[in-house]
């Protein structure tokens, strides 16, 4: 069994994911920082953010359902 959602191999890659949009964005013209970039960051982010929140869930329906947002 895991202990937590960082030994999960899709959070471990959707984190890796994360942190390389964060490294493609920086490289975005400065009149995009609130639009586009703010975007693509923020829809990195959410991957991450689901599958750790998902993992707390006290139920595989509760976790699923966080997996598929």
């Amino acid at each position: 069994m895991l202990k937590n959602y960082k030994e999960l191999k899709v959070w471990k890659k959707s984190y890796k994911l994360c942190l390389e949009i964060y490294r493609t964005t920086k490289g975005f013209p400065k009149e995009e920082r609130y639009g586009l970039t703010s975007q693509t960051r923020r829809a990195a982010v959410s991957v991450c953010s689901n599958i750790a929140q998902g993992y707390g869930r006290k139920t595989t329906p509760d976790y699923i359902r966080f997996l598929y947002i």
